[in-house]
């Protein structure tokens, strides 16, 4: 069978998140559950899948606009059959295996479904009969609130039986169905109208098609997982905070195996599709987020934040410093405490201070600004200086404009660049400086005020005490 469709339920409302967002669109290291589920299906290259959407379908339906899934609204909520039955009036026609999947099952992996499809595809039925489906099972300790995989005395299942409708015997079955299927479609086609609302909630449950089949003598397989993490759905913020735990931890683990050094994977938070250079290093309390790509040999210290950016190989960013949409170089220092805004470019061996904030600003190789200064909306050349507490004013209460500095300018400290404004290549401007014109290249500008000393102004004005401390003035 070479043939497969997926549909995808994620119409519920997920009471138990109490939440306005969709179950399905709760992240888990930095992806949504069901985006999570979607990557687990593209390495399986189906023809086609359908997302069964209801509460906050609008969100979902937003979210995943241009991934070329097709989306099916659930109206009314009915139960999972009757969820399947709207996913297949998208797929009239199809014939081939068809993955039934739940959106709230962000830990799946694109090998346990490779694995359901080789046991789908080499199952034979009773009588010769083909395999109806092949659904995943699991041990748990405690089944508490799932259905239970019901088996002959050949170990042969026979159907799912779900929580509120077991008996005393049933209850005590340890083996749950998890809700993930592989179907044959002509089976799915013809039999989801068989579909009864006995049962306690009174919906249309999809596991029933597990006995249909077995009546009509066809093979129904399971799939027993071991890892039960894995197959684990969630229903609410602490289960939320689980699969988020283990999905932080496979992360970590794969990035470990691949060459990099995580200090404290516990207290490492990096999402899913951030990569990581080999001999790298990653100390506690650092996020990365997003996008983001980092360089081999990187170094990056306590509590660091960075978010869809790329950072070069042998680049150390130190403590405390905030990285958003940014392209730093190879060998450069950033930090600590430095804050990069969104849309900064930094060429190699550029080094970046403690509190120095940048926004939209590329500068060239070499160059540096060591400590406390502003810099936004500035292009700036090779090797240059900027002083402590230097700052670009690039906004005039209305507008933005952009400071240019050419190579090898040296800033003073606590100078004032005020946009538009170009200072030409090795110009120097000396400190206290506010420029408000073009500094032509190999120029020296100052611009204070005159300083004046007024010798025994103090005394005169009797504000001193005899014990040389200021005297209290009268209101």
């Amino acid at each position: 069978m070479e043939n497969y469709a997926a549909i995808i339920l994620a119409a519920g409302k997920g009471t138990r998140m109490k939440s306005d967002l969709s179950k399905v669109l709760h992240e888990v290291a930095g992806a949504t559950m069901l985006g999570h589920v979607l990557g687990a299906l593209k390495e399986l290259k189906v023809k086609s899948t359908v997302v069964v959407v209801g509460h906050g379908s609008a969100d979902v339906r937003k979210k995943f606009a241009g991934s070329g899934v097709k989306f099916v609204e659930q109206k009314e909520q009915l139960g999972t059959g009757h969820a399947v039955k709207c996913g297949l009036d998208a797929l009239k026609g199809f014939k081939g295996g068809l993955f039934v999947l739940s959106g709230d099952v962000p830990l799946i992996t694109s090998s346990t479904l490779k694995g359901l499809k080789r046991l789908h595809e080499r199952g034979v039925g009773r009588g010769g009969k083909g395999v109806a489906l092949t659904f995943i099972s699991a041990i748990l300790s405690d089944p508490s609130g799932y259905g239970r995989v019901v088996r002959d005395d050949r170990n042969r299942v026979t159907g799912v039986v779900e929580q509120k409708d077991c008996t005393a015997a049933e209850g005590l079955i340890k083996e749950i169905n998890t809700g993930l299927y592989l179907f044959d479609s002509d089976f799915l086609f013809k039999n989801i109208k068989k579909l009864k609302t006995e049962n306690a909630q009174g919906e249309y449950y999809l596991p029933d098609l597990l006995s249909l089949a077995v009546a009509k003598g066809m093979a129904v397989r399971a799939l027993t997982h071991t890892d039960t993490h894995e197959v684990m759905g969630v229903n609410n913020r602490v289960e939320l905070s689980m699969v988020s735990a283990v999905m932080r931890m496979r992360i970590l683990k794969e990035l470990m195996l691949s060459g990099v050094t995580v200090i404290d994977p516990g207290a490492t938070y990096v999402d899913f599709g951030v990569k990581v250079g080999k001999d790298s290093v990653i100390y506690p309390g650092v996020h990365l987020k997003g996008s983001t790509v980092i360089g081999r040999g990187v170094v990056i210290e306590e509590c660091v934040k960075i978010v869809d950016s790329r950072i070069g190989d042998n680049t150390r960013v130190k403590s405390g410093t905030v990285v958003e949409e940014s392209r730093i170089g190879k060998g450069v220092s950033l930090g600590p405490s430095a804050h990069l805004r969104p849309g900064n470019v930094l060429a190699d061996e550029v080094r970046i201070g403690n509190f120095v904030e940048l926004k939209k600003v590329k500068m060239g190789r070499g160059s540096k600004a060591g400590h406390l200064s502003y810099l936004g909306d500035a292009i700036i050349g090779r090797d240059v200086n900027i002083g402590a507490g230097a700052i670009t004013c690039n906004y005039d209460g209305k507008n933005k404009f952009v400071t240019t500095i050419s190579d090898n300018v040296f800033v003073g400290s606590d100078s004032q660049l005020i946009a538009p404004v170009k200072v030409g290549r090795n110009a120097y401007v000396g400190s206290g400086t506010t420029v408000t014109k073009d500094v032509p290249a190999g120029a020296l500008v100052v611009a204070r005020v005159e300083q004046k000393v007024k010798k025994g102004w103090v005394a005169k004005r009797g504000l001193l005490a005899g014990n040389g401390k200021r005297k209290k003035r009268g209101r």
